[in-house]
């Protein structure tokens, strides 16, 4: 038993001794191994930043509106006697579009002539017996009460004579409802009364026929109202342009129709948020119509030379926002940017140098100084949209 623990403490020598050699290999060789732990090139997209000038818009769904429309009733209960006018037509101020029955009406203007005719008879005879009482009195003949009552005489004999002419005047103004005619040039409706037809001076009867003036015409539409500033500042700078978005199903290759904004309502919608804005358009060509629906594009105002990035290169921690661009030793540089504006995909920065190229594909991998090994351009358009301002 004596002989066997020095055998033992010999061999645990020898162990400590063999693991420590190991060590000292290790540590020989560590040198190479963090060599081999530096960064490694990261395979990333890139693509330039753009410099354009970018219109800041905004967007809303709007309704075409005539920019005068005009129900047409009868203002007199009579007989349609001639309709010479059809669907669809397109009128002018001043035309003839119905005649009714007048010949009623036609004999009392006549009777209210033959009574102006016959007081101004009896008028002409109380002038002279006037004419004669003042001379009697003048000789002394009468006394003055019977010049007085030849004078009250004739004053009354005036004041029926405008009465008569008067009386005319209103017969030939109801003689003139016989005859409706176009108050606004424009296109009509469809007709809904045919000649025999009975019509009633009723407002609210069925009109006749609705006039709408098509050209020029006028779009309603309403915008954010945190929008109005923006809004108010571009009327007041000039006019205000406005497009027309070609509607759904439209023909391939329809352009937006141009306009300008005429009014901004005087107050906002508080149980929707918005603002009435009205804009006129030319439609010489009647590609809009009353009643349609659309969507419409204001142009507040263009940004000149601004630099553009795509949304995607943009890294947002909190309310910080940065970009990663290529360094000039081909690394990943980290470089903060303000957002100005967003414009779809796009978006509008102050921060970055106009030859940057921007991290796209393979950015969450980066930190900064890592070592980059480009692709290629990165997938995305890279034109700048229009947009609304934030």
């Amino acid at each position: 038993m004596r002989a066997t623990f020095p055998l033992i403490l010999c061999a645990l020598l020898v162990t400590c001794l063999a693991g420590c050699g190991r060590k000292n290999d290790a540590g020989g060789a560590s040198a190479p191994g963090g060599a081999a732990s530096a960064p490694q090139a990261q395979n990333v997209s890139v693509m330039q930043v753009g410099q354009a000038d970018v219109p800041i818009t905004v967007e809303a769904s709007g309704t075409v509106t005539a920019l005068q429309s005009v129900d047409l009733r009868a203002q007199t209960t009579s007989i349609v006697a001639q309709v010479l006018v059809k669907d669809g037509q397109n009128v002018k101020k001043g035309e003839l579009l119905f005649r009714f029955d007048d010949r009623g009406d036609r004999a009392g203007l006549e009777k209210a002539r033959a009574q102006l005719a016959r007081d101004r008879a009896s008028l002409s005879d109380l002038e002279r017996q006037l004419n004669r009482a003042k001379e009697l009195k003048g000789q002394n003949f009468i006394a003055q009460s019977a010049v007085d009552t030849a004078q009250a005489n004739f004053d009354a004999g005036q004041a029926l004579i405008r009465s008569d002419e008067a009386a005319v005047q209103a017969t030939q103004v109801t003689l003139g409802f016989n005859e409706l005619r176009a108050p606004i040039s424009g296109r009509v409706g469809i007709v809904s009364v045919y000649a025999g037809s009975l019509v009633q001076a009723n407002a609210t009867a069925l009109p006749l026929v609705n006039i709408a003036q098509l050209d020029p015409i006028a779009i309603s539409f309403a915008v954010p109202e945190s929008q109005l500033g923006a809004l108010l500042s571009a009327t007041r700078a000039g006019e205000l342009d406005v497009e027309a978005l070609p509607p759904p199903g439209s023909a391939p290759g329809a352009v937006a129709i141009k306009g300008r904004v005429t009014a901004v309502d005087n107050l906002v919608d508080t149980s929707t948020g918005t603002i009435k804005v009205k804009a006129e358009f030319d439609n010489k060509a009647q590609a809009l119509w009353p009643g349609q629906y659309l969507r419409v594009r204001v142009t507040l105002r263009t940004l000149k030379g601004v630099t553009v990035v795509p949304q995607a290169a943009i890294i947002m921690r909190g309310t910080e926002h940065s970009v990663y661009v290529v360094g000039p030793d081909n690394t990943a540089k980290l470089v903060p940017v303000q957002l100005r504006f967003s414009l779809g995909e796009q978006a509008v920065v102050d921060g970055l140098d106009a030859t940057a190229r921007v991290v796209m594909d393979g950015k969450q991998n980066l930190r900064p100084g890592t070592p980059l090994r480009i692709q290629g351009p990165a997938s995305g358009a890279s034109r700048p949209a229009s947009g609304t301002g934030k």
